[in-house]
This record gives structure tokens, C-alpha cells and sequence, in this order.
């Protein structure tokens, strides 16, 4: 099978290998209906130290059953199914509160080979959701963004407990932020702030919800989106992953709120003491998005077209089209990049 490789920081290539196989009986393959790049992924293509065998990326796809091991009870070949970006066997004391990725099976852990033709999917039963029959086509892109990108930015309005009357600041304004914009105005925020400075991104956030944009960074958006709110934001919403993000965060929000982080950190020491959090009452929150969990909450709506997250993918190409996907996004001349088969 054709799938991309990455060899080193900016090193992407599109090579031929083994096809995957079932290793044990929960395990199924799938072949890849569409796929994508997240902005997760360019922190490796910025810092991934040269290796001397490529490493397989991607954690976003739905495909079509190809073949299922034999303990395999709730898909079948031929089935559509779109994947959590995490596997996990969806039974477990963590996975039946909701939060699957703390999953205690063995075998837990994150995608990382999905951007190919076929992927082996683990613990499949619990990992792979089947999609209904006969799914227009035009809404591929739109159910593609349950595996990750409309899961985590609901997830951060979630964990932020988002409600109505809410004033919400989301920082960044990429696939994520976008989205938890989306879910923010869905939980019924009445004001929603997106911090960024991408003017066609931006545009799409007040699409999907946001009423004011804030372009400013570091102490002059601070100083905005305070007199804006006249004391802060009740919940902010992080999906950068950056220190200067978090930063940002914490002096936006108003006292007694929430902040709530998914974009992965790239960063492990943050203020929380009495000046930063502590003394305010802040409550710091989220995490990786157990995005299993909400499919059920959220495919509705993009079934009946009421939303429509699929918009975030400005960009569609070929397999082969994926390394110059990579520098593209990396140039911010494309928000995400859509995969078509």
C-alpha cells in the first residue's frame, strides 16, 4: 500500500509498504475513505529528530471495513465506519464515564498510521463507529471531523462547562478553535471572542458563532478582549498548545472562570500559583478529547446538515499531493488539509 512517511523535521514522503494485517482477533482493517493533516502533526514535521526509517503518520480517517479479526461483533466488511483518533476497547471503568482516553486495556494508545490506504485498527469494537448506509458523499469531510477536530473542539467547550449566557474567548484560530467556536455557540454561549489573526479563518469563525475577533497577541489582546468583557472571559478555550497561548489564557479570563486547553502542549512547566490561577479561583481544564464519547452527541447534526464542520478543510488532495499538504499548512496557506481516495 502507498502511505506517508516522516524521516525528520520537514522530511514528508509518500513511499510503498507492507499492507497491514489482523495481529489478533479484535483487530480489523480498514481501507481509507478519506484522511487528513492536523495541526497536531506539524509538531513533529518541526521537530522530529532524523530517523533512519520513516515514520508513519496520521490519526484522522474513515474508511470501509476491509476484513475483521475474529472477535470483531459490532462491524462488518463492507461497513463505512469513521475512527476515534484514539483506540480503546470502550468497555473499561474510564471508558464508560466518557473518558476514553484514559482507557485501561493494554493495548490503549493514539493513531498514528492514518494517512495511508489501509490502516490496522486495534480493539475495534470499540474504536470504530459504523456510519449509516447510503451517506452522501458531500458529507464525508463533515463526518471525517468526528474522529478529532469537531470531537476536541467540543470537548474544550464541555470541559470549560459552557452554557448559555456564557462569555467565551477561544484562542487560535485553527481547525480546532474554529470548531470550538461551533460547539461553543451550540451550548448556547451568548458572546464568543476568537483570538486570531487569519482574516479567511476568522471570517469562518463568525460563520459558526463567534461575534467578536480580537487579532491582537500577547499583552495588547490581553488588554482588548479585558475591556471587551469588562474583567475577562468566563471560559476560555485554548487550542494553540503553545506557552505563549496558555499565557494568553491566563490573563484573559475573568476571575472565578474557566480556562480549558486541548491543543497538546509543547510545553511542560506553566504559571498556576496564587498570582497566575490560585489566588483568582481559576480552574484549569481539559485534555486529550475522548471524542468517542460525543459521536453519538454530534452526528445528528451533520447528518441533517444543521452544521457543518466539514468547512474547515480549504484544501483537498491526493495521497502522493500529502508532503507539499504539509509545508502549505506549515505556511498557513491552508487552514486543513482534506485526504480523498
Amino acid at each position: 500500500m502507498r502511505a506517508t512517511l516522516m524521516y525528520g523535521a520537514g522530511d514528508v514522503r509518500v513511499e510503498t509498504i507492507a499492507d497491514p494485517s489482523i495481529q489478533k482477533p479484535t483487530d480489523a482493517i480498514v481501507r481509507i475513505v478519506r484522511s487528513c493533516v492536523c495541526g497536531s502533526d506539524l509538531h513533529p514535521y518541526h521537530g522530529l529528530p532524523e530517523q533512519e526509517q520513516g515514520m508513519q503518520v496520521g490519526h484522522e480517517f474513515l474508511g470501509v471495513v476491509e476484513q475483521t479479526g475474529a472477535d470483531v461483533a459490532t462491524v462488518k466488511a463492507g461497513d463505512l465506519v469513521v475512527a476515534s483518533f484514539s483506540y480503546q476497547d470502550n468497555t473499561c471503568e474510564f471508558c464508560r464515564v466518557g473518558v476514553q482516553t484514559a482507557c485501561a486495556h493494554p493495548e490503549f494508545g493514539f493513531f498514528s498510521a492514518a494517512q495511508a490506504e489501509l490502516i490496522r485498527v486495534p480493539l475495534a469494537d470499540g474504536t470504530l463507529y459504523k456510519l449509516p448506509t447510503g451517506v452522501d458523499t458531500a458529507l464525508l469531510p463533515s463526518l471525517l471531523t468526528l474522529a478529532d477536530v469537531y470531537g476536541t473542539g467540543y470537548h474544550a467547550a464541555k470541559m470549560a462547562k459552557v452554557s448559555a449566557g456564557d462569555t467565551v474567548a477561544v484562542v487560535g484560530d485553527g481547525a480546532v478553535g474554529l470548531l470550538a467556536v461551533l460547539s461553543a455557540k451550540q451550548l448556547g454561549a451568548e458572546r464568543i471572542i476568537l483570538m486570531g489573526r487569519h482574516k479567511v479563518r476568522t471570517d469562518l469563525g463568525i460563520e459558526f458563532g463567534a461575534t467578536d475577533v480580537v487579532a491582537e497577541r500577547g499583552e495588547d489582546g490581553i488588554a482588548k478582549v479585558v475591556e471587551l468583557t469588562r474583567g475577562g472571559a468566563h471560559k476560555v478555550l485554548e487550542a494553540v498548545g503553545h506557552r505563549p497561548a496558555y499565557d494568553q489564557a491566563v490573563g484573559i479570563v475573568r476571575g472565578g472562570g474557566v480556562i480549558s486547553r486541548v491543543g497538546v502542549p509543547q510545553y511542560e512547566e506553566a504559571p498556576v500559583g496564587f498570582a497566575s490561577l490560585f489566588g483568582r479561583n481559576i480552574t484549569l481544564n481539559g485534555g486529550p478529547a475522548p471524542v468517542r464519547a460525543y459521536i453519538d452527541e454530534l452526528l445528528p447534526s451533520v447528518l441533517d446538515g444543521t452544521v457543518n464542520p466539514g468547512k474547515v478543510f480549504d484544501r483537498t488532495v491526493s495521497l502522493d499531493e500529502v508532503p507539499a499538504a504539509y509545508q502549505a499548512m506549515d505556511h498557513r496557506e491552508v487552514l486543513k488539509a482534506l485526504i480523498q481516495f
